[in-house]
C-alpha cells in the first residue's frame, strides 16, 4: 500500500515562509496528478494547490501569488513553498492525488501562523 509522509510544518510569524515536503512510499507520483490539501479545526479539508503530471498548476484563490506547488517525479516528492503566510493559513497540510484523493491520508504536517 502507498503511504504519504508530510513534513516541513512548524510555527511561523505572519509574513514568514515554510517549505512543505511530501514523500510517498511507492514510485507513484509520475502516474498521478497531485495536490496539497489542508484542514483547519472545525472545517472541511480543502484543496490548496494542484499539479498535473506535466506540471500544470492551479491554486486556491486565497493562496495565489503566495504558494507554489512543484513536483519531482524522479525523486517521488511533492513540495509546497509557502510565502507571506497569514494566520488563516493555519491548518494541517496533507498531500494526495488530485482529483480523486483515494489513497489513505497521511498524518499531515501542522502549520501554525501566529505572532
Amino acid at each position: 500500500q502507498v503511504q504519504f509522509v508530510e513534513s516541513g510544518g512548524g510555527l511561523v510569524q505572519p509574513g514568514g515562509s515554510l517549505r512543505l515536503s511530501c514523500a510517498a512510499s511507492g514510485s507513484i507520483f509520475r502516474f498521478y496528478a497531485m495536490g496539497w490539501y489542508r484542514q483547519a479545526p472545525g472545517k472541511q479539508r480543502e484543496l490548496v494547490a494542484g499539479i498535473t503530471i506535466g506540471g500544470r498548476t492551479n491554486y486556491l484563490d486565497s493562496v495565489k501569488g503566495r504558494f507554489t506547488i512543484s513536483r519531482d517525479n524522479a525523486k517521488n516528492t511533492l513540495t509546497l513553498q509557502m510565502n507571506s503566510l497569514k494566520p488563516e493559513d493555519t491548518a494541517v497540510y496533507y498531500c494526495n492525488k488530485n482529483p480523486d484523493a483515494t489513497i489513505p491520508w497521511g498524518q499531515g504536517t501542522q502549520v501554525t501562523v501566529s505572532s
